[in-house]
């Protein structure tokens, strides 16, 4: 059972940094790739960043390019998300996903925004930015 617990999530003001984090349980060769999506209330949950774990390649999401940053950590099994120059608009609640090896298709096999590849959700982390 793939468990995915966010850290890290608070209120920071505009301009500043933040840093999320996501626990992934098992091992890592369980994992094809840990996804970053948000969400606010009324709107579409929107794909922000991914890693995948075979060559820690990466895709962003256009409204995170160049501020936004994902690592991961293999000793730990732990993905993070660094969040600089944050904006009021990137207030929401932040989501990671696991797509899993087993599940990877030829269609999924690169990281990408799109949910629907994701199969294992954590809990959420509130991220707030205001002043």
């Amino acid at each position: 059972q793939v468990q995915l617990v966010e850290s890290g999530g608070g209120l920071v003001q505009p301009g500043g940094s933040l840093r999320v984090s996501c626990a992934a349980s098992g091992f890592t060769s369980d994992y094809h790739a840990i996804g970053w999506f948000r969400q606010v209330p009324g709107k579409e949950r929107e794909g922000v960043a991914c890693i995948k774990y075979s060559d820690d390649s990466t895709w962003y999401g256009n409204s995170v390019k160049g501020r936004f940053a994902v690592s991961r950590d293999n000793a730990k099994n732990t993905v993070y998300l660094q969040m600089n120059s944050l904006k009021p608009e990137d207030t929401a609640v932040y989501y990671c996903a696991a797509k899993l090896a087993r599940y990877v298709t030829l269609k999924s096999y690169y990281c990408s925004g799109y949910a629907g590849d994701f199969g294992s959700w954590g809990q959420g982390t509130q991220v707030t930015v205001s002043s």
